[in-house]
C-alpha cells in the first residue's frame, strides 16, 4: 500500500518527506525541484508497542510500516501537459492514496506560483487537473466499453455504467469519489485507477508561530476551512510545520524531547501524519510478541485471522489452523500472558474471525 505525496510547487512536499522517511531528497525554493518519483520506508510510530515491551522481555522492537511516494509537483494545467504534466498522472495513479499538502504560510524568501498564499485556491487547482485527467480517461474509455457492452457481458455492462456515473459527476466538476459506485461498478473500473477516486489526505503546512503552547493551528480560519473541505470530500485534514518537523527529525532522542518539551508538545506532528496516512490507507494493527522480537503488523480492516497470519507469511495462511488472541488493552490491565490466560481473556479464534486493531495474535498452523 502505496500513499503519494501531491502538491504544488514550493509547498514544502519535499520538506515533509524528508522528515518523514528520513530521506534527503532535494528540497529546493524553485518549481519543480523534485523531477522524479521517490519512495520510501516510513515507521508509524505506536505507543501500545513500548506498552508491550514493559511486559514482554525481547530482544527488538518493530513499528509498522508504510510505502510514501513524494511525487513531482503538479501545475495548472498538467493535464494538457504543463508542467511535469501526463508524467506527472501516470505516476500518481499507482499509488492507493493521496497526500495532499497545501501551502499555509507566507516567506518572501520562497515564491508562490501564484504569487500570494491561499490554501483553497491552491487545493481547487490541483482538484480541477485531476478532475480533467480523469474526464479524459472516461473519454477515452467511452466508445470501446459501450461496444463491450453489445454482448450483454455481465462486467462489460457494470463498467459502462460506471463510465457514465463517474463522467457525469467529472463534468459537474466533482470528484469519481462522489458518483455513488456500487461495488460491482467499482471493481469494474478498478484499472482505470481514477485519481479523484482515491482517498485524500490534507496537510496544512503552517507557519512555525502557528506551533507548540503558542497555538493549535488546527484552530486558525484557513485550517478550518481546509478541514471543512476535506470533510466533505470523506477525507481527513492535520496541519503541521514541515521546516520544524525537519529539524526536529535531524536531532537525536535527547535533543528532540528537549525541544518538543519547549515547544509543549508531546510527539512530533510527524506522528500523527504518519498514523493519519495509515489511517486513510484503511490500515490498523495487529501484534505478534515474543523473545526474539514485538512487532505491528499493518493489516487491511476488516481482515479475517487467516489473511492477517498471512501478512507474516504466506504459509501462515495457507496452512491456518487457529490463532490465539488476546488484546493490547488486556496485558495493559493484566501484565503478563499467563494472567491474561488465566482470567478467561487469552481467546481462541478461528478462520472466521475479523482480526481487530490492538490484537495480540500467536498463530498455529500446518503444512
Amino acid at each position: 500500500m502505496e500513499a503519494g505525496i501531491v502538491g504544488l510547487p514550493n509547498i514544502g512536499k519535499s520538506t515533509l518527506f524528508n522528515a518523514l522517511a528520513g530521506a534527503q531528497q532535494e528540497a529546493g525554493n524553485f518549481p519543480f525541484a523534485t523531477t522524479e518519483p521517490h519512495a520510501s520506508t516510513v515507521h508509524v510510530p505506536d505507543p501500545r508497542l513500548e506498552l508491550i515491551r514493559r511486559h514482554i522481555e525481547t530482544k527488538k522492537v518493530i513499528p509498522a510500516t508504510l510505502q510514501l511516494v513524494d511525487m513531482p509537483a503538479l501545475v495548472r494545467g498538467a493535464s494538457e501537459g504543463e508542467g511535469m504534466g501526463n508524467k506527472f498522472l501516470a505516476e500518481i495513479r499507482n499509488v492507493d492514496a493521496l497526500v495532499h499538502v497545501v501551502r499555509s504560510f507566507a516567506d518572501g524568501d520562497v515564491p508562490h506560483v501564484d504569487d500570494s498564499v491561499d490554501p483553497m485556491r491552491d487545493i481547487e487547482t490541483i482538484d480541477l487537473e485531476l478532475i480533467a485527467a480523469d474526464a479524459q480517461i472516461v473519454a477515452n474509455a467511452m466508445d470501446k466499453a459501450e461496444k463491450l457492452a453489445r454482448f450483454n457481458d455481465k462486467e462489460a455492462v457494470a463498467r459502462l455504467e460506471a463510465l457514465r456515473k463517474c463522467g457525469a459527476v467529472l463534468e459537474e466538476l466533482q470528484p469519481v469519489r462522489s458518483a455513488g459506485l456500487t461495488a460491482e461498478e467499482s471493481f469494474a473500473v478498478r484499472s482505470f485507477a481514477f485519481l479523484t477516486e482515491k482517498p485524500v489526505l490534507y496537510v496544512a503546512n503552517v507557519d512555525e508561530d502557528e506551533v507548540g503552547t503558542a497555538a493549535d493551528p488546527m484552530q486558525s480560519a484557513p485550517v478550518q476551512r481546509l478541514a471543512a473541505h476535506a470533510a466533505e470530500q470523506g477525507g481527513q485534514a492535520v496541519a503541521v510545520c514541515a521546516k520544524l518537523e525537519a529539524e526536529l527529525s535531524e536531532l537525536d532522542e535527547d535533543d528532540r524531547a528537549e525541544m518538543l518539551t519547549s515547544l509543549g508538545l508531546d510527539e512530533p506532528a510527524l506522528a500523527t501524519v504518519a498514523r493519519a496516512i495509515y489511517r486513510l490507507l484503511d490500515l490498523q494493527s495487529f501484534f505478534t510478541a515474543g523473545p526474539k522480537e514485538i512487532r505491528a503488523w499493518p493489516v487491511r480492516i476488516g481482515s479475517s485471522a487467516p489473511q492477517a497470519a498471512g501478512v507474516i507469511h504466506s504459509d501462515f495462511e495457507r496452512g491456518f489452523i487457529r490463532a490465539e488472541i488476546y488484546h493490547v488493552d488486556d496485558l495493559a490491565e493484566l501484565k503478563t500472558e499467563h494472567a491474561i490466560k488465566e482470567a478467561g481473556k487469552l481467546r481462541k479464534e478461528g478462520k472466521n474471525y475479523v482480526v481487530q486493531d490492538g490484537d495480540v495474535c500467536h498463530f498455529l498452523f500446518n503444512v
